[in-house]
Parts: structure tokens; sequence; C-alpha cells
């Protein structure tokens, strides 16, 4: 009885061992190591997370931390730009191994695709008219006023929850929907921190006022296809691994403690 016991337990330690390596010779950290390159999804157009400067070229924080990654594994980096609307769609489809693109983890989103541990977190914040001085949110949640967001993000999200009342206007880019309140056709803007601080400081001084005390939590990861623990685990590693040694506040100090890199774009 005691032999067969063992027996058993060996061909389970076995048949472990067997499915462990065929769930690795499916991870996509394997397929990309093999293929020696890294592919990454991503929208430019958020700042500092991801844009293009004046010669076209992609740069930002996420762009910088996906050179380093790709570094850490040994293989080259590819960008691939995709619409927002259809982000997650692509990931899914298999046209790039990870979203690195500012997104938000949502209980909604994580139906769909997993996350890494959150690398940074931003809060919606408003940018209003200086008509509006003294006023908050709530006092902008009448039907004589306009707010506008951008279209299919978590902004539009809290834009529809906080405002019951005004009315909501979304465009396809936070550019477009900033330059509406700009142009004096909105009273608020909502969007994430680091955008309306940045176009605040560029556009804003004379004609707005940013309301900067963040409104929501918002932790932003990175995506990934589901059923992968082997790609996860390597990229939580490396996110504990690039914080604790200097790289990632190097990075973060490059885009989010000084604005040099706004002549690069502007």
């Amino acid at each position: 009885m005691k032999k067969l016991l063992i027996l058993l337990a060996f061909f389970v330690g076995m048949n472990l061992v067997a499915d462990d390596i065929e769930l690795w010779k499916k991870s996509t950290l394997n397929q990309i190591i093999q293929r020696g390159e890294l592919i990454v999804g991503l929208e430019p157009g958020y700042m500092p997370f991801e844009m293009k400067d004046k010669k076209g070229n992609i740069i930002g924080f996420d762009v910088d931390m996906a050179n380093e990654m790709a570094k850490a594994m040994g293989v080259k980096l590819t960008l691939v730009p995709t619409a927002w609307d259809g982000i997650i769609a692509g990931l899914l489809a298999g046209k790039y191994d990870i979203i690195m693109s500012g997104m938000t983890i949502t209980q909604e989103r994580n139906l769909k695709i997993n996350f890494a541990n959150s690398y940074i977190s931003v809060g919606q914040t408003l940018l209003i008219d200086k008509k509006h001085s003294g006023k908050t949110w709530r006092d902008l949640d009448t039907p004589d006023h306009t707010i506008v967001t951008k279209l299919g993000v978590t902004g539009e999200i809290a834009t529809r929850k906080m405002f019951k009342k005004a009315n909501i206007r979304t465009f396809e880019t936070e550019a477009d929907g900033a330059q509406e309140l700009l142009n004096g056709k909105a009273d608020a803007f909502v969007y994430d921190k680091p955008y309306n601080a940045i176009f605040m400081s560029e556009k804003g001084q004379e004609r707005l006022i940013h309301l900067d005390e963040d409104l929501t939590y918002e932790p932003l990861g990175w995506g990934v296809r589901k059923g992968d623990p082997d790609f996860l685990n390597w990229l939580n590693n490396f996110l504990i691994q690039t914080k604790g040694d200097g790289r990632y506040e190097a990075i973060y100090n490059r885009w989010f403690a000084n604005d040099s890199w706004l002549k690069r774009v502007l």
C-alpha cells in the first residue's frame, strides 16, 4: 500500500511538472524571449506617459519603462500606436504582448484582461473657466453648465457619475476636450491630474483654474492577456526591482519632477 501511494505521488508530481512546462511554453514571456522582441501597444496622446515629439518619435514615461523592460529581457522593443477604443481588443487579438498606456485598473477591464501590480496612481481633476473662481465641481452641476471630457476613459465614467444635471460632452482626444474649455465653449474639463497640470502650465494660466484635488483613486497598470502567470510574475518582480534600484525613480523624475521635455513636444 505504501509503495502504491509513493508511485501515485510520483506520477501526480510528474504531471504537475509537465503542466508547468506546457504553461511556460504558451507564456507570452516565453514567446517574447524566443522572438527576441517585446511588442507594446499604446496610444501616444497622454502626456507625459506617451506622446509624439516634434519629429514623430513616441516618447514618455511608459516608453522609458518599456525600454527598461526590453533591456531586462534582452530583446528589442517595438511600439504599436493604437486607438484607445480598440486597445484591449488588439491585445486579445495578439497584436502586441502588453498594454503600457496609462491604463487605469478597473473591475470592468479586469474581466477581460489581467493587470500587473499598479506602477503609479493618478486621479481625475477639473480644469474650470476662470469665471467660476471660488466654485467647486458641485456648483457646476446644473443644466446651465457644460462639462467636457474624453470619450471611453475613466474621466468619462467619473464625469457621468459626478455630474447628474450638467450637460456632458465627450471628445475623441483629451486635447480636443481641453481646447473646447480654453475656447470658452465649456465650463469645465475632467481628466487625469498629470495632463491637467501640464495643460494648465502651458496654456491655461491666464484663463483657467486647476482644481487639483483628486476626485478619484485610479491606479494605473500594465495589461496582459489572461491565463499567463509566468508573465505576470516577471512583470511584478521587474517593477519591484526597478523601484528598488533607482531606475523607476530616475524615469519618474525625468517626466514628472521637471518639464524640460515639453519643448520636445510643443
